[in-house]
């Protein structure tokens, strides 16, 4: 099963959409680095998303060494984040984040990553919710400032709402 290390941008912007208890649902298994965990998720939310299948991943020395180099030399990264490039990075997973400076550090170094509008294709592509419900769920992160004028709206207007009719993912139909 594909493993998915996100940051914290994802998972907030998911949660803002009412997207991510139906992520757990996808045929990925998501993870985030123990450091970002106890930092970002734990106070908001983080047992919840444990309970429904959140791995939280403790780094090895190694680990723990190539994310101190990757944030030594990236300042403008977070700790978090370098965190979650290393877990990536080192055990061949794939990357789950919004922030431009991981998105840069990923595709420089060659390893896999994706955002949030992938995961939003992945749950229509596999009928895990129907598609007006992921439309409603972009209409919502793309109400964000943090997505203002970005892709979202051409997105949500051009992919999803042609086929948001109502019952167009229901149960009966597959």
């Amino acid at each position: 099963m594909t493993i998915l290390v996100s940051d914290t941008s994802v998972l907030i912007d998911l949660e803002r959409g009412n997207l991510l208890d139906s992520c757990f649902r996808l045929p990925f298994e998501f993870a985030v680095p123990d450091l970002l965990y106890r930092q970002e998720l734990e106070q908001f939310g983080g047992p919840a998303l444990v309970a429904k299948g959140l791995r939280v991943e403790e780094l090895t020395g190694e680990e723990l060494t190539v994310a101190q180099t990757t944030r030594g030399s990236r300042p403008k990264l977070s700790l978090p984040d370098a965190f979650a490039y290393s877990l990536a990075s080192k055990r061949g997973w794939t990357l789950l984040t919004g922030d431009g400076e991981l998105r840069t550090l990923a595709e420089a170094q060659g390893l896999p990553f994706f955002g949030a509008l992938w995961i939003c294709d992945q749950l229509f592509e596999s009928k895990v919710i129907e598609a007006v419900t992921i439309a409603d769920g972009l209409d919502l992160i793309g109400a964000h400032p943090r997505w203002r004028d970005t892709l979202v709206a051409s997105w949500t207007v051009h992919f999803i709402k042609p086929c948001s009719t109502p019952g167009f993912l229901a149960e009966e139909t597959l």
